[in-house]
């Protein structure tokens, strides 16, 4: 048998299992690869909201990167939810440190009912020591905005950002347009040279929590396993539809995707 794949996530955890940690764990069991978490913050929540946010230490955070690390080992990682400056700094090091090139940075800021999962003055530190070691970087339209400072209301204006994010050292940004008012979604890869379009029609449905936990952790399930960065994109995409179309109807409010759904 070929050596397992393993794939880290360094991110919040969401008590209600739809996003975060454990949408990601879900999501690379899914996709054939040993998950490992190092998990940065608690939440309280249900598909209605978060009534909590509870940061780790970071000394914490950081040791459980190191036992993961200098033991198994990570063919790729992500972060997701890393909350302050202060544990964006610590884990850029230990990416660096650890020589980890296959990294997928999945800019959490906002939770579906609004909460803040990112501090204002973190967004800096995600700029400066996060993003310049990315393969990947993968916001949805409002993280986008938040990181260039631009409005984007139209596919031109998601190029012109992801060319900005692009020149903050990100290797390849993936920006997804559903925020975008349209019945077809189109999101954006850009490499640094070239554009490619993922279009599909647009799911009408509520239950869209964790949709950009759980397509980040595809990604990184498919990077860890060797699959070009395209490839890894469009498997990853074909997922996240199927997994939204499908969405098992939890909870009275942003119900999870459906961490089930089939990989073709």
């Amino acid at each position: 048998m070929d050596k397992r794949r393993t794939a880290l996530t360094v991110a919040g955890s969401d008590s209600g299992g739809g996003a975060g940690i454990q949408a990601d764990l879900k999501t690379f069991h899914q996709f054939g690869v040993y998950g490992m978490s190092a998990i940065t913050a608690i939440t309280a929540q249900n598909t209605l909201g978060v009534a909590g946010v509870y940061p780790l230490p970071t000394e914490a955070v950081i040791q459980q990167m190191k036992e993961v690390l200098r033991d198994i080992g990570a063919d790729a990682v992500k972060t997701g939810m890393l909350f302050h400056a202060e544990i964006i700094e610590a884990v850029a090091e230990e990416i660096r440190a650890f020589r980890l090139h296959k990294l997928v940075v999945d800019p959490v800021m906002v939770a579906k009912g609004g909460a803040k999962l990112l501090l204002d003055e973190a967004i800096h530190a995600l700029k400066r020591h996060l993003l310049p070691l990315a393969e990947i970087v993968t916001p949805n339209l409002p993280e986008a905005e938040c990181l260039t400072g631009m409005t984007i209301q139209t596919p031109e204006e998601m190029k012109e950002a992801a060319k900005k994010i692009h020149a903050m050292g990100a290797r390849h940004v993936f920006i997804k347009g559903g925020h975008l008012d349209s019945d077809d979604i189109v999101d954006l890869l850009f490499d640094g040279q070239s554009f490619h379009e993922f279009g599909h029609p647009r799911v009408h449905t509520r239950h869209t929590h964790g949709t950009g936990c759980t397509f980040s952790a595809a990604l990184t399930a498919e990077l860890a396993k060797g699959t070009t960065l395209l490839q890894a994109a469009e498997r990853a995409k074909r997922f996240i539809v199927e997994a939204i179309a499908t969405a098992p109807q939890i909870g009275g409010g942003h119900g999870p995707t459906n961490h089930w759904a089939r990989i073709e």
